[in-house]
């Protein structure tokens, strides 16, 4: 066989200079040749230093992946709070407005329930007297059980194998059949009581005004970008969905909100102080309205669990409403804020013996959509080829909830999806994987309050219905995936977390730190 040469490659041929070249032409080839022979050569030289630079300073890059709701931005907000503390402190009154929003999308929460159950129980009571049968679980959704067909999708219940065998079953405790009985039975009390609660929600209507001016705070009119990208909690009619959509925000950008020639500061400490103001004005008719056990009672009917969610801020009222009111770092840490896309935190820590090390730590969006897209797509070979560290946040205590943005999805199943597919994700073979089982405080409140996690997930069989037996099987269900599907073996780091305690997070950073810095000590060894 002829050996191949240039006249062969159709590109060599293409940039060939042609045979009757004349002097001057070439002069110029050659003088633009050598020039993009330099900047080839001074680019790579650009990027020999930054790579230099890297291994001096110490630069620590960590990915943190989970849906929606499983903790990452406190994740976030823990490691600038222990390892940039000036930083953190001075960030705290920026977030008076995310606490002020959280609280009005809990009243509206609320409202939109109480509204929902008098339309149900009119219609039951209807029915009832019509003599027509009424199936009133069709009005409650369920949680379902969610399989996969071996590739990775969620499907409806079937036949096929998961691995967690699996979900719900179709008794529920606390459904809509009881409405009708209660209210029959209480019909003149709960009269009385529902004439007061409509009196409140009356007189909550100002914070309607206040939560416009808070959504322009956080995405001003210049921005040609929606604020309410959300859906309400699940368990709320259709019609209810517009009091409880949730704002979302480009990353970093809510901090600087306003419009106008006044100083975006100046604007922000306006907006809030009349927020404020409002709130401390109605904050008698706050602490009624969540206090009224007419409420709560309608809110356990409705399986509505304000407590379990992130931003919650109703204990707290009397505090909270106060006039001079600034948040606390635990309050920084509870509250609640959704972002959209992906953005990269750099901070360099203040604190501990790594003083002076330069973090990159990436915080993909929490939607169902982003969080796939990201785990999976080439777009982001860059941020998984220079990770060292990837913390995957996983919230064990949502075993018996669904996904916001699709509620035909168990949420502890999308987690170990999304688990399985990080761990046999080929780009990531050499990365460390750091797992927290997160919302373990809940999880626990759960299981002691009677809930019966084997109803749910039928592998836990019957084993206690206890904390330390739970989050030890949840241990050894997700170590087993990452054992079954990492293309190359690997440690397992996994722990259980509650990252908005403080003290007990602290510790588990600290791991987490070590463990990061050993795999890039590694990682610049190599280079």
């Amino acid at each position: 066989m002829r050996p191949r040469t240039d006249d062969d490659d159709p590109l060599a041929a293409a940039l060939r200079p042609p045979p009757d070249e004349l002097p001057e032409v070439r002069a110029v080839r050659l003088a633009r040749e050598e020039e993009a022979l330099r900047v080839s050569q001074a680019i790579d030289e650009a990027i020999r230093l930054e790579r230099q630079t890297n291994k001096k300073n110490k630069i620590v890059r960590v990915l943190l992946l989970g849906q929606s709701e499983s903790g990452k931005s406190t994740t976030l907000r823990q490691f600038q709070r222990i390892y940039t503390p000036t930083a953190f402190r001075e960030e705290r009154i920026h977030w008076r407005v995310i606490i002020q929003l959280n609280i009005i999308r809990s009243v509206h929460t609320i409202l939109a329930t109480l509204s929902a159950y008098h339309r149900q129980t009119s219609r039951t009571r209807a029915r009832a007297l019509s003599g027509s049968r009424w199936d009133s679980r069709s009005q409650v959704p369920t949680v379902p059980s969610v399989r996969t067909d071996g590739k990775g999708k969620g499907k409806a219940r079937a036949d096929t194998e998961s691995d967690f065998d699996d979900y719900y079953d179709d008794e529920r405790p606390g459904d809509v059949a009881t409405h009708s009985s209660y209210a029959d039975a209480h019909a003149e009390e709960d009269a009385l009581e529902d004439a007061e609660l409509d009196e409140i929600a009356q007189r909550l209507l100002p914070l309607q005004r206040v939560e416009a001016m808070l959504k322009t705070r956080l995405v001003p009119p210049s921005e040609d970008e929606p604020a309410d990208l959300g859906t309400g909690p699940v368990g709320l009619p259709t019609s209810a969905f517009h009091l409880a959509k949730e704002v979302f925000v480009r990353p970093g950008k809510w901090r600087s909100g306003g419009t106008g020639a006044r100083p975006a500061s100046a604007m922000a400490a306006d907006t809030a102080d009349e927020a404020q103001r409002v709130l401390f004005e109605c904050r008698f008719d706050l602490m009624r309205l969540w206090e009224s056990m007419r409420m709560r009672e309608i809110l356990a009917l409705r399986r509505v669990r304000l407590e379990e969610e992130s931003g919650f801020f109703l204990n707290d009222l009397d505090r909270i409403t106060g006039y001079d009111y600034v948040p606390t770092d635990d309050d920084v840490l509870k509250a609640r804020l959704k972002t959209i896309g992906v953005s990269e935190y750099k901070f360099e820590m203040e604190a501990g013996d790594q003083r002076g090390t330069q973090w990159r730590i990436v915080d993909v969006g929490g939607s169902r959509f982003q969080v796939r897209l990201h785990a999976y797509s080439a777009t982001w070979v860059p941020f998984f080829d220079s990770v060292d560290a990837i913390i995957f946040l996983a919230p064990i205590s949502a075993f018996d909830q669904v996904l916001t943005e699709d509620p035909k999805v168990n949420r502890l199943e999308d987690s170990v999806l999304l688990w399985k597919g990080l761990c046999q994700n080929k780009l990531l073979a050499k990365v460390d994987l750091v797992l927290f089982l997160n919302k373990c405080d809940i999880l626990q409140r759960k299981l002691e309050s009677g809930i019966r996690l084997t109803r749910y997930v039928k592998s836990y069989d019957d084993r206690p219905n206890d904390m330390e037996t739970a989050s030890k099987y949840f241990r050894g269900k997700f170590s087993a995936i990452q054992r079954t599907y990492s293309p190359a073996p690997r440690k397992f780091y996994g722990y259980c977390t509650s990252v908005t305690e403080t003290t007990t997070t602290a510790g588990i950073l600290a791991s987490v730190r070590d463990i990061v810095l050993r795999q890039n000590l590694r990682s610049v060894r190599l280079a």
